[in-house]
């Protein structure tokens, strides 16, 4: 009797180890660590230029001083950060506009989001990454917070930017209050 249990023991292990590698087919890393390569959401965009415009994979770095246009020192008036926000409060009908330029943390006059101090603070933190989707796949709570949705445009120091935001499910609306400076507060009408 010994030998039988033994030598059924030696294939159920192999079988769970089996079973255990395949779901856990990742490299070990979190989605939210840098050196992820499983996101489906990664940009491919080469690092920016000085002058904040986007250059494709492979192209030289320009000079500093030279402004990427070779030579004579340009100048841009182009700011790191220049969005444009539709919101909708019904969902379907955009019913404000607002823009928001940033240097660095410091939102430049005339930006008319909600909160542009707050905005540029949240954007020269964590850059275009902070405007991006959920990880596909990842499991959300099934809610409902209103029916606003807003779509921004734009540049985030030199990666360009189109996405949507909603307060469809538990992933959507964490987003938008992580975002509320950009977007406005996530009390929604039903």
């Amino acid at each position: 009797m010994r030998n039988i249990r033994g030598t059924a023991l030696v294939p159920m292990l192999l079988c769970t180890a089996l079973l255990l590698a395949a779901c856990g087919g990742g490299s070990g890393r979190s989605p939210e660590s840098p050196e992820s390569t499983d996101s489906p959401n990664e940009s491919t965009t080469a690092p920016t230029s000085p002058v904040g415009s986007p250059r494709p994979i492979g192209s030289p770095t320009p000079l500093p001083g030279t402004g990427g246009t070779g030579g004579t020192g340009g100048t841009t008036a182009e700011a790191p950060v220049s969005l444009t926000v539709e919101f909708s409060a019904d969902g379907t009908t955009p019913n404000s506009t607002w823009t928001l330029q940033c240097d660095g943390a410091e939102p430049r006059e005339g930006s008319t989001v909600p909160d542009p101090a707050g905005a540029c603070a949240v954007l020269a933190d964590q850059g275009a990454a902070a405007l991006a989707e959920p990880a596909a796949g990842l499991m959300c709570t099934q809610e409902l917070r209103g029916m606003q949705r807003a779509h921004v445009t734009g540049m985030v120091n030199g990666e360009a930017v189109d996405t949507s935001f909603s307060l469809t499910d538990g992933c959507q609306i964490s987003r938008w209050e992580r975002l509320t400076a950009l977007l406005g507060p996530t009390d929604g009408s039903l």
